[in-house]
Parts: structure tokens; sequence; C-alpha cells
């Protein structure tokens, strides 16, 4: 999966590093943490390449559980073992554990002010235009892919497709499609 080996471009230098980088990252992104992930771990970080990502991104999105804390055990395993895998996963989990403890308590107390509903719909739509700005600019990354980018598009028109308007399980279109996509990435990757 490693385009590169670890040693090859930055790496985490401690556990509390990795601890530290995980928190902050964490507590960037309520609601949908793709884009700020990518920017961090892959532009300011180096910890990645944009390929690395990409891969390892749609290994945690078939993981049981949130895509960003199946990525951070799979980066902190990497570079640590087992023990760098707890520590990412601390960092993503337990601040933001607190934080939204505290804003549960405090929703319980507010949610009837028709404010409050506003800012709730207003954060979905940033949220939902973080993701297709981290889309557009990962776009780029599907030249280098096997299938080609012709090919990845038409997997990606299918899939939105296939959830969005015909509203099949997004289990079933993995399964359907990720096994077409395997297929075919396989028979090209055969010598």
């Amino acid at each position: 999966m490693n385009t590169l080996p670890p040693e090859s471009h930055p790496q985490p230098q401690s556990l509390t590093d990795l601890f530290v980088s995980f928190t902050l990252l964490a507590l960037q992104g309520f609601g949908g943490v793709l884009a700020i992930v990518q920017r961090e771990l892959v532009e300011k970080k180096r910890w990645m390449t944009r390929e690395e990502f990409i891969e390892e991104w749609a290994v945690a999105q078939i993981m049981p559980g949130p895509n960003v804390v199946n990525l951070s055990l799979m980066i902190g395993g990497r570079y640590f073992g087992l023990k760098g895998a707890l520590a990412a996963l601390a960092g993503m989990l337990t601040v933001p554990l607190v934080i939204v403890l505290l804003l549960a308590l405090t929703y319980a107390q507010f949610s009837a002010h028709p404010g409050v509903a506003g800012a709730l719909r207003g954060m979905g739509a940033v949220a939902a235009g973080l993701i297709a700005a981290t889309g557009l600019r990962l776009f780029g990354a599907l030249k280098s892919n096997v299938l080609g980018q012709r090919l990845c598009i038409a997997f990606g028109m299918l899939c939105f497709a296939a959830i969005a308007l015909l509203r099949w399980p997004l289990a079933y279109v993995l399964l359907g499609l990720g096994s077409v996509a395997c297929v075919l990435a396989f028979r090209k990757l055969k010598p």
C-alpha cells in the first residue's frame, strides 16, 4: 500500500507528537474532517503522499467505524506499531469526547431556541462544502490510479446514482461496485 517507505518522508517524532497531532486534527473537524485531515497529513506534515492518502482513506472507509479514526489507527500503526495506533486513537478521541459531552449538556439546555437549529443547519452546509472542495483537490491524483481517470469518474458517478438517486444501501453499492473495481484493478496489475 505504501508507495514509499516511511523513512523517505517526514514522520511523527514520538508517540506524544502523534497524540498531539491527532488531537489537534480532531479539534479542527466537527462534522467532517476529510478536508482537514488531507491538508494536515499530506500538505503540512507530509507524513503521506496524496496517492498514499487516497489509498489509505479508501481502506478506512470500508472498515467499520469512523473513517478518520480508522485512518489514525493505520498511521499510528505504520510508524510505532500497536503503541502508535493506540496513541493516535487516544488523540482522536480523548479531548473531543470531553468537548462533545459538554456540548450535549449545553444543547439540552438550549435546544428549543430557533437560533441553535439555524446554526446547526449552517454547519451542515459548511461541512458539505469542505468535502466537495477536498474531492476536487484530490481529483488530480486519479490520473495515476491503475484504473485511469475516466473509469474512476464512471465508478464515482455510478456510486452517486446508486446511493443518492436510487437510494440503494451503501453496503450493497460498496460490495457491488467495489468488487467490480477490484477485479478490474487486479486484471490491469496482473503481469
